[in-house]
């Protein structure tokens, strides 16, 4: 699979993510790829509809890191955590993950990660994204008050990783389990095949 990705699109490909999950995910899969994470400060962004937010944000993202790049193809991606509709991002301190685990407990909530291709110098664009449900089985405040400890969940959207300690929070999950991760890699790579097989046909 390695070879026949590089065949496919032998240029660069640029991650403009400093997230060491999708990093590992995309390196599953058998991508060989650069990493020049975006500056973009998530906290800035308004859309309150969490599909656009997520195709928006992770858009502007491969834009940026794409606007010093002469050639190659960026990958931006974001991830976040929905539950009643409220858009749930990382938590800013100790007491907000608490807080934001405590409103996660036996409830379901939504996982939307949005990916973003562009390719230069011919600009082109490609984007999508990936919703998965999960459940939290009850929590006690112990294992909150554990978790948090770790400082897992302050860099992550909704306070936890699914593969890290908080593995055991979720008793059910519908739909792709990387996107939970942070990145849907099926999605992305469909998506990929097609944008690369587009500039084969041109």
């Amino acid at each position: 699979m390695v070879e026949h990705l590089q065949k496919l699109y032998p240029g660069r490909l640029i991650l403009a993510s400093q997230s060491p999950r999708r990093a590992q995910l995309l390196s599953l899969i058998g991508f060989d790829f650069d990493i020049r994470p975006s500056h973009i400060r998530e906290d800035s962004w308004n859309e309150d509809d969490p599909a656009q937010h997520v195709l928006a944000l992770s858009l502007a993202k491969a834009q940026e890191v794409a606007g010093e790049v002469e050639h190659g193809l960026i990958v931006g991606a974001d991830t976040i955590v929905v539950l009643d509709g409220e858009i749930l991002g990382k938590p800013a301190d100790f007491e907000e993950a608490k807080s934001m685990l405590r409103r996660l407990s036996n409830r379901t909530h939504q996982v939307y990660t949005g990916f973003a291709l562009v390719e230069k110098p011919g600009n082109r664009t490609a984007s999508d994204y990936e919703v998965t449900s999960v459940h939290f089985r009850q929590l006690q405040d112990w294992e909150i008050e554990s978790y948090v400890k770790t400082q897992n969940p302050m860099d992550k959207a909704g306070a936890y990783g699914i593969q890290d300690q908080s593995a055991v929070f979720a008793d059910r999950i519908e739909g792709c389990f990387y996107n939970v991760v942070g990145f849907p890699l099926t999605k992305f790579y469909t998506t990929f095949l097609k944008f690369v097989q587009h500039n084969e046909q041109q």
